[in-house]
């Protein structure tokens, strides 16, 4: 949620914030005031105790070592030369260690006030929140712990023992930027966790000597500080999103990790119950993360996974409902890949991981979680799109896995499901996998998760299209989350996804960079994903709030042996109205437009995009500011044009339009599928 720039700014925007609470969220919200101003004058803060008792076994035992160390040691040197990697900055000079208060982006130095107070939201104060957290999760601690144990270079642990150090003496519990989100503290945890196994637990190195004790102490301080503020400062009612997932996950992570205490049992408890209900309640059994968001059914995964190895390490196993969901979120990535290993970037994504487990990142992460899925569940279906047996699967399960997942036997032909109702998101295409493969996708679900719908975007009856595993119609992207709220609203909005607006108006109301207020409601009416001709009907009322109400309905038929789109557009309504309808292309499509005809050629394949009736020339768009038009972020922080295609359409009651859309491949290599991946990587 952004900051309102003037005082009438703010109380509007908390007016509109208010309207999204019920009562028992206000008044809980006017409790965790109350503590917070309690906690600043000491009362109810976290104490010393002292720690007892042996720490917990690590996620994978033996730790993997199959790996070629040197991409690790690189990455290691790199960051105790002071470059670090956030978001757009690249190589960042940052210093080893770096300044933990101080926004890496704009410099801005946050002061040490006490951390639940400080308006993180304040760019003035705080620069981009975004930049400063990022590098307070400490993904770069594990990377030098894996360094040190591929290596054995001292270096390294020392430099483990460097950062955390200074990070302790900068920023003391619970003062500063760092101690404001539970959120940033369980993913510390997580990372911190990884890396006390990676640097030898107990007996490492590190904690040899007066020293070496006088740092573990501290390292053990500040852990009981974490979960002790986590479990204080859940969130709760309409922030329990993806938010309260990752803390409930980093509670038992750290708790599981680190039992010294008499409170770390309770914690256990709590964290463990809260974690598999709400993985349960935020996606829904068909598979989708209920955010509407594809990086967050990513991160939601991962952090799944990670924390359901760890507790099963530790005599901790979740529930047979638990491990069918996650194959079921499994399921609908592999459904949404086409052959080049591309998903929609659809609803919001800020390119944040978990754990930062390969050097180099993988290009294709949606592939490496594929293959997690082929390992977990036997499911060779999903072989031939997965990673093959990746650096990152190495070290979530170890070396001997390789032999496990070379044994599942590569099955096809792609058999991939179609329909995710309880999401929302309808897929039709042909020859999935082959090189004349068509893949589209649809939305008709919920804007996003819970009430303020935080990470989704304006996008019902919105479109995606690839054919032969090159991208040509696509989701914009998200590209900024706290600061620059006009490129915010942007790649939110209706008109950046391929559907239809009416009036220059959005299908939902924003109250704020994470709110939605009223949301449009869309719906299938009829599928048919099956045979030569295939059919979408869908409907949604966000415009139904107009005072002439407009409903938008769009039906897709897709002739398979044309590799044909006939996509019309109705507008029911009684009066005026103005109506554009929009495609968005991937940034490497080349454009041209003859009688109204725009051609799209992209590698081997062919579109022709024309309209009926016959209405004015399409615009062509790309790179626009006035009006904001054509652009893509396939990164957070980042954009690029690419071209846009845009109808303007005026209706006078009941109106329908039709886009033609007709695909052609030339030149097609022999073979007809994608090879299989399943070979273990050395």
């Amino acid at each position: 949620m952004e900051r309102p720039a003037t005082r009438m700014g703010n109380l509007r925007w908390l007016s509109r914030r208010l309207r999204a609470m019920g009562a028992a969220e206000i008044a809980w919200r006017s409790k965790q005031l109350s503590r917070a101003y309690l906690e600043r004058a000491g009362v109810g803060l976290a104490r010393p105790r002292q720690p007892s008792g042996r720490c917990a076994r690590p996620w994978v035992s033996p730790l993997p070592r199959g790996f070629d160390p040197e991409p690790y040691a690189a990455a290691a040197d790199r960051i105790l030369s002071g470059r670090f990697d956030l978001f757009a900055m690249r190589g960042a000079p940052l210093g080893f260690p770096p300044r933990w208060n101080v926004d890496p982006k704009t410099g801005t130095q946050v002061p040490l006030r006490f951390g639940k107070l400080i308006d993180y939201r304040d760019a003035s104060l705080c620069g981009d929140i975004k930049y400063l957290w990022e590098l307070n999760r400490h993904l770069e601690l594990v990377t030098l712990a894996q360094a040190w144990h591929l290596t054995g270079r001292r270096r390294y642990a020392d430099a483990c023992r460097e950062l955390l150090g200074s990070w302790f003496e900068q920023c003391p519990y619970p003062l500063g930027p760092n101690w404001t989100s539970s959120l940033e503290h369980a993913i510390r945890l997580v990372n911190w966790a990884l890396a006390w196994h990676l640097l030898g637990a107990e007996d490492s190195p590190l904690f040899d000597g007066d020293a070496g004790q006088a740092f573990r102490a501290a390292w053990l301080r500040a852990v009981r500080e974490h979960c002790h503020f986590i479990a204080g400062w859940f969130s709760r009612f309409s922030s329990a999103n993806n938010h309260l997932l990752g803390e409930q996950a980093g509670l038992l992570v750290g708790a599981l990790t680190w039992p010294l205490w008499p409170e770390s049992q309770r914690w256990i408890e709590l964290a463990r119950a809260g974690f598999e209900r709400e993985c349960l309640v935020q996606n829904a059994p068909d598979g989708v993360n209920r955010e509407q968001a594809i990086w967050y059914q990513h991160a939601v995964m991962d952090t799944m996974l990670i924390a359901a190895l760890v507790a099963r390490a530790n005599g901790i196993e979740f529930s047979a409902g638990f491990w069918q969901r996650l194959e079921s979120m499994t399921e609908y990535l592999a459904a949404l890949m086409d052959r080049g290993a591309e998903v929609p970037m659809l609803g919001d994504g800020d390119d944040s991981v978990l754990v930062r487990w390969a050097q180099p990142a993988p290009a294709a992460p949606y592939r490496s979680l594929l293959a997690s899925g082929v390992l977990l569940f036997g499911r060779g279906d999903w072989k031939a799109r997965a990673s093959g047996f990746d650096d990152r699967n190495r070290w979530l399960f170890g070396d001997r896995a390789c032999e496990l997942y070379r044994a599942v036997a590569a099955s096809g032909p792609d058999r991939r499901r179609r329909e995710f109702p309880d999401g929302g998101r309808y897929i039709i295409g042909a020859r999935f996998g082959c090189v004349d493969e068509v893949l589209a996708t649809i939305d008709a679900g919920p804007t996003g998760y819970p009430v303020i719908a935080a990470h989704g975007h304006a996008d019902a009856l919105a479109l995606t299209l690839s054919a032969g595993g090159r991208l040509l119609l696509i989701d914009p992207g998200t590209f900024a989350y706290h600061t620059e709220p006009k490129w915010r609203g942007y790649f939110r909005s209706t008109s950046a996804h391929n559907t239809a607006c009416v009036d220059g108006l959005d299908q939902s109301e924003s109250g704020g960079s994470f709110l939605w207020l009223r949301k449009a409601r869309a719906r299938c009416t009829r599928f048919v994903p099956e045979g030569d001709v295939q059919w979408f009907e869908g409907e949604h009322d966000g415009y139904t709030r107009l005072p002439d109400p407009v409903v938008h309905r769009r039906r897709i038929g897709f002739d398979a042996s044309r590799n044909r789109f006939e996509i019309g557009d109705e507008f029911d309504c009684a009066g005026r109205h103005a109506v554009q309808i929009c495609w968005h292309f991937c940034e490497s499509c080349q454009l041209e437009q003859a009688d109204g005809i725009v051609v799209v050629r992209a590698g081997q394949v062919e579109l022709r995009l024309s309209m009926a009736p016959a209405a004015m020339p399409p615009r062509i768009l790309r790179g626009s500011v006035e009006p904001l038009a054509g652009w893509i972020s396939r990164a957070f922080d980042v954009k690029v044009p690419c071209p846009t295609v845009v109808w303007d359409c005026s209706v006078t009651g009941t109106t329908r339009f039709v886009t033609i859309v007709e695909l052609a491949f030339s030149a097609l290599p022999a073979g007809g599928h994608l090879s299989d991946h399943g070979a273990c990587v050395a």
